[in-house]
């Protein structure tokens, strides 16, 4: 009796702790809806791709998406707060990477994507599964990106920038580097990393017979007026995030491994 209540006391303090930090995303999404009067698609739009690349991501995509729903089913049956806390990750993906920038001449928008957060926390394969239902939802109802095109912003949102802000914290840390640095670098080349495959994508999909390095880097040069202030300011969210959880919840860091406890210390 004594550990259930321990287990349900430490659930509901992880639920409480990201539902804070849910409704200060959901007040700044709220913020930018009131300011904005013009709706655009999101991510890579619906039709953009050629039905052959359209295949091959999805292709890419469904194997990572599977093994995701593999580790989830794992960790929830080791840990009964893990659950909660991937649906609260799941809905802080879909707010932060709900706020386009549009970019014409790219065929697309650019925004924050907030799977360096979630690849710090949850690891790599959970956030590739959030940020997959993040990109679902948004296909489904809000008309950004697209059904044929979901594999591929999966690819580029999900795998690239789970991956890349993992590894890129998961270096730092072990090179010593504190957390806020290990957190900013991990936000920015997890957002830099979805760009960079995005621009990937597109050049692969409709370039037709043109070569493909110099429409890559015409997307890609699109990009950057917009998404390095972007990358920036979602490395310095990242790391206010990790270092906001270090300061209050240490124990949670310590849970979800990102930390040692002795570092917690």
């Amino acid at each position: 009796m004594k550990i259930q209540n321990s287990s349900r006391i430490s659930r509901d303090k992880i639920q409480s702790f990201f539902k804070r930090l849910f409704t200060v995303h959901c007040s700044l999404f709220t913020l930018f809806l009131l300011f904005t009067d013009t709706a655009h698609a999101m991510h890579i739009s619906e039709g953009i791709l050629p039905s052959n690349w359209a295949a091959f991501w999805f292709a890419i995509a469904i194997p990572f998406v599977a093994f995701g729903l593999y580790r989830l089913k794992k960790l929830s049956n080791a840990d009964l707060s893990f659950k909660p806390l991937v649906g609260l990750m799941a809905a802080i993906v879909f707010v932060i990477s709900c706020m386009p920038i549009p970019v014409p001449t790219a065929g697309t928008c650019s925004h924050p994507a907030g799977t360096g957060i979630s690849g710090i926390l949850v690891g790599p394969a959970i956030s590739i599964l959030v940020t997959a239902v993040a990109l679902l939802i948004q296909a489904l109802f809000l008309a950004h990106g697209g059904l044929s095109t979901w594999g591929a912003d999966i690819v580029s949102m999900g795998i690239m920038g789970s991956f890349a802000g993992y590894l890129t914290f998961r270096g730092l840390r072990a090179l010593k580097a504190n957390l806020w640095i290990a957190g900013f670098m991990a936000g920015i080349l997890a957002d830099w990393a979805t760009y960079t495959t995005t621009s990937i994508e597109l050049a692969s999909g409709i370039r037709g017979d043109s070569p493909f390095m110099p429409l890559f880097w015409k997307i890609l040069i699109a990009f950057l007026p917009t998404q390095l202030p972007l990358g920036i300011l979602e490395g310095a969210m990242t790391a206010g995030m990790v270092v906001l959880l270090y300061k209050k919840r240490p124990d949670l860091l310590v849970k979800m491994k990102v930390l040692k406890p002795e570092e917690a210390l």
